[in-house]
C-alpha cells in the first residue's frame, strides 16, 4: 500500500481515533486514513539512532525527550511522526506525574525520515502542517542523497549537507550536529 494512496476516507478524526491501531500505524490527515510504510534498515537505524542522541543529551537535564513513532492529535489532524520531540515542560503529564497516553500537541520538533516507495510530497506536507500549528522545527531526511531539509516558522525550508551544522531545538544549548554525523549512522564497518 502506498503512502498515497488513502485507507478510508469520509471519517471523523473522531470515528479514526476510535478505530484500531494498524501496523505500521495510520494517520488522519485531511479527512483521509493514510497507512504509513514499514520501517526498513536505512530508516529503522537512523529513527533510532537519533532517538537516542537527542536522549542522552536532552533527557538527563530535563531539556527535550524524543519519543519514536508517537501518535500526535491536533487540529483536527492524528500523525505518527517517525520521531517527534518535546521540550520538557511541555511533555503531557498525568496528574501522578507520569507520562500522558495522548499527545494531543504538536511535537515541537519532528523528523520524518523519507522512506522507499514513501510520498516525499506528503511527508513534506505533515512537516509543513505541524510547523503552521506551532512545531519550531522540521527535518526531513533523504538517506539517498544524504541530505536534510530543513523547516522552521516563517522561513522557507532549507537544504543541508555535508559538514552543515544542524538547527536543534534551542532548550539544546551547545549541542551540535552536522548531516554528515546524522548519515555517519547508517555506517557499520
Amino acid at each position: 500500500m502506498s503512502l498515497s494512496t488513502p485507507v478510508f476516507a469520509n471519517k471523523t478524526l473522531e470515528e479514526f481515533l476510535k478505530l484500531p491501531e494498524t501496523k505500521p500505524a495510520s494517520e488522519y490527515i485531511d479527512g483521509k486514513i493514510y497507512q504509513k510504510l514499514m520501517p526498513q534498515g536505512e530508516h529503522s537505524t537512523l529513527q533510532s539512532s537519533l532517538v537516542t542522541a537527542i536522549n542522552e543529551i536532552g533527557k538527563p537535564q530535563k531539556l527535550a525527550y524524543a519519543f519514536p513513532e508517537l501518535r500526535c492529535t491536533f487540529s483536527e489532524t492524528s500523525i505518527v511522526p517517525d520521531i517527534a520531540v518535546f521540550e520538557w515542560s511541555r511533555i503531557p503529564l498525568r496528574p501522578n506525574g507520569r507520562i500522558a497516553n495522548k499527545f494531543e500537541i504538536p511535537p515541537d520538533w519532528i523528523i520524518e525520515i523519507l522512506s522507499p516507495e514513501q510520498s516525499p510530497n506528503r511527508v513534506i506536507r505533515k512537516i509543513m502542517f505541524s510547523i503552521q500549528n506551532g512545531t519550531k522545527l522540521g527535518w526531513f531526511l533523504d538517506p539517498d542523497d544524504e541530505s536534510i531539509m530543513i523547516f522552521q516558522p516563517d522561513q522557507l525550508p532549507e537544504i543541508k549537507a555535508g559538514k552543515h551544522i544542524l538547527p536543534v531545538l534551542s532548550v539544546l544549548v551547545n549541542w551540535q550536529l552536522t548531516v554528515e554525523d546524522v548519515f555517519s549512522y547508517l555506517s557499520f564497518n
